[in-house]
């Protein structure tokens, strides 16, 4: 281990110990058992309990960082051109935006399937 690596792990440790200690701190003073949620188990809500187990985790973080998946992109894509087409059905480029809304929804359900292979993998 070379000594950027000691730095960080030392880093880390004294993070994780000032955690410990407010956890702690809080335990005394029953500030953690007063929370309305204590003892139960967490809701992250957003479909969290719908996505495979095995990418839980990843997808966690990148909403926690403010990413969004790919798929979750298509969808709101095909949501906002399905609005439109909804909005205009008859407007001079509905033809083309029925083909682009097809052709989403394709990708879409190609995307869902490789994830789900994945996540049984």
């Amino acid at each position: 281990m070379n000594a950027d690596e000691r730095k960080r792990e030392n880093a880390l440790r004294l993070v994780e110990d000032h955690i410990g200690r407010h956890l702690a701190d809080s335990e005394k003073t029953g500030e953690l058992r007063s929370a309305a949620s204590f003892g139960k188990p967490l809701h992250f809500g957003d479909g969290y309990e719908e996505t495979p187990e095995a990418l839980r985790m990843g997808f966690k973080v990148l909403k926690d960082a403010g990413f969004v998946p790919p798929e979750v992109e298509l969808m709101q894509s095909i949501e906002s051109l399905r609005q439109k087409l909804d909005g205009a059905p008859d407007a001079a480029d509905a033809p083309a935006d029925r083909l682009r809304l097809s052709e989403l929804r394709q990708k879409l359900a190609i995307q869902l399937e490789q994830l789900r292979g994945r996540a049984s993998a």
